[in-house]
């Protein structure tokens, strides 16, 4: 690739939430690194990816809102985390952490472990069980 055909389509990388380095072929034969502001296939299947998370999200939520799910589940969700990599920042085994993702486990959870929770999912404690806050909360993918 040389200098002029690196792609500059803008969206996300412009948004500075990512960044592309390309090594391409300046003017003498030598390679030079390029920064990119995008390219238009790879914004959009990050749009799509994001919007399938939303969309999970918002699915969990109404658990959350209807007592079936707990925080931690929309937290993590949004925080793109499964189980495993949960239970690997918290230090728990996945079997907790999945009792710890219904409502149920979560009522039951010491202030240290809702703490732990929180701080993984850069939260404050308070915000983790805030119930209303989640009621708030309005999930979607701004273009």
């Amino acid at each position: 690739m040389k200098v002029d055909e690196v792609p500059q389509d803008g969206a996300f990388l412009v948004e500075g939430r990512m960044s592309d380095m390309y090594y391409v072929v300046d003017d003498k034969g030598h390679y030079t690194k390029v920064t990119s502001k995008g390219w238009a296939p790879k914004n959009d299947a990050i749009r799509l990816a994001w919007n399938m998370i939303y969309e999970n999200a918002e699915e969990i939520r109404q658990q959350v809102l209807s007592g079936i799910l707990s925080p931690i589940a929309l937290y993590m969700e949004l925080n793109v985390m499964d189980v495993s990599i949960l239970a690997g920042y918290t230090g728990l085994p996945r079997r907790k952490v999945k009792k710890h993702l219904k409502m149920k486990g979560f009522r039951k959870l010491s202030p240290e472990l809702i703490q732990k929770y929180a701080d993984v999912l850069n939260l404050a404690a308070d915000e983790l069980q805030d119930i209303e806050r989640i009621r708030g909360i309005e999930i979607r993918h701004e273009d």
